[in-house]
């Protein structure tokens, strides 16, 4: 009856103990220079993050599904250009992680809303989980990696980060 108890115990305290832990740290941990902004360049379709002026690590990358020009309206298949920021980190993305983008700013929905239409948003750094096989760009408006690329962007970058994201 003792050792039952002292089962049921450590089993307990286990079972606490795990309750604090973060689901994030399931994932890669990075332990080298803060990445200090993130550029995008989507006509040659590759994203680099740098520590000041260094880069860091270079991506290829894929765009919303008519990736030239900027995101004006919700629903036109556009990556959006110009400076924003990753706003937050998302460990249940259905893309695998992602991390968000600060789309749409102010003018953003200014030119939309004169326009009569919505600016969209949710715009993401992602994974490719879903990626149509036939397909090149693809997305509704994000930036995809892979799977394996996105785990190592989401252990480098910090809400915060600035990105900058040019034709």
């Amino acid at each position: 009856m003792r050792f039952g108890q002292v089962f049921l115990f450590v089993a307990a305290m286990l079972l606490l103990a795990s309750c604090g832990t973060k689901p994030e740290s399931k994932f890669k941990t990075y332990r080298g220079p803060a990445v200090t902004a993130i550029i995008v360049d989507k006509s040659d379709r590759q994203m680099f993050l740098l520590n000041n002026s260094k880069v860091l690590e270079k991506f290829n990358m894929h765009l919303g599904f008519a990736p030239t020009g900027h995101k004006q309206f919700e629903g036109d298949g556009k990556t959006p250009e110009g400076q924003y920021r990753i706003t937050h980190r998302n460990p249940n993305s259905q893309y695998h992680l992602s991390l968000g983008i600060s789309y749409p700013n102010a003018r953003d929905r200014a030119f939309a809303e004169a326009a009569g239409k919505p600016p969209g948003g949710d715009i993401f750094i992602h994974g490719e989980s879903r990626r149509p096989v036939d397909k090149y760009d693809w997305t509704a408006g994000c930036i995809a990696v892979t799977d394996e690329e996105m785990e190592l962007i989401y252990a480098m970058v910090k809400p915060g980060t600035p990105i900058f994201i040019r034709p």
